[in-house]
């Protein structure tokens, strides 16, 4: 398990209020709320149900695992493959902008030996390999930062459906076990095991750069 003070720099990494500006993307759901595809509670549970089994949230936690895994060593083939993955240019942006500010931001509790990091390098490896340099267990990890991936799309429904506080609460606790699994799931995964079939969602990000109208950058 990890210990209380590399505990306590997961849940301030993965907080809202950390500084690398999760908030300003939606990761496709924008269009797909635009395009009636998410209209309620329901419909937003499927969504991030599909993401988690089947898309982009199952692939970026593998990925993730796998840098965790690899700390400390080479990490530009694990960074190309999952930029080879994004699905759109503005997913592909997104992941990149997040780490950046991540990196910069995490810089804050230094290590004696940081992990060296690519100069393209997306969240999820960003992510797991400073963890892993941390001292932040691998299972500990995936929990978290599938919740922060939930909560962050969850926040958009809310502002953009809406949904309202209370209807969106109840999807984020309904997909507790849901989030658990995936998460138990992908810390045994490698990189055989990434697929997807999340075709809507991916099409979605694909859409969005020619949203006529747009709060979020993705």
């Amino acid at each position: 398990m990890t210990e209380p003070a590399a505990l306590q720099k997961l849940l301030t990494w993965l907080s809202p209020a950390f500084p690398v500006g999760t908030f300003a993307w939606s990761s496709g759901l924008e269009t797909a709320i635009a395009e009636r595809l998410v209209t309620d509670s329901a419909t937003m549970r499927n969504w991030l149900s599909g993401s988690l089994r089947h898309g982009v949230l199952r692939t970026d936690a593998i990925l993730l695992a796998e840098a965790h895994r690899r700390s400390g060593t080479d990490l530009e083939d694990l960074a190309a493959l999952s930029l080879a993955l994004s699905p759109a240019s503005e997913r592909l942006t997104e992941t990149l902008a997040i780490a950046h500010s991540f990196s910069i931001s995490a810089a804050a509790w230094p290590v004696p030996e940081a992990p060296p990091l690519p100069e393209s390098c997306p969240y999820p490896i960003a992510l797991g390999a400073l963890a892993a340099a941390h001292g932040i267990d691998l299972e500990d990890l995936l929990l978290a930062f599938l919740t922060a991936a939930v909560h962050a799309q969850v926040s958009v429904a809310v502002r953009l459906v809406p949904l309202g506080q209370t209807e969106g609460l109840r999807v984020v606790a309904s997909l507790e076990p849901l989030v658990a699994a995936a998460a138990a799931a992908a810390a045994t995964s490698t990189l055989e095991h990434i697929g997807t079939i999340a075709y809507a969602a991916d099409i979605a990000q694909m859409r969005h750069e020619t949203q006529e109208t747009r709060l979020f950058r993705s």
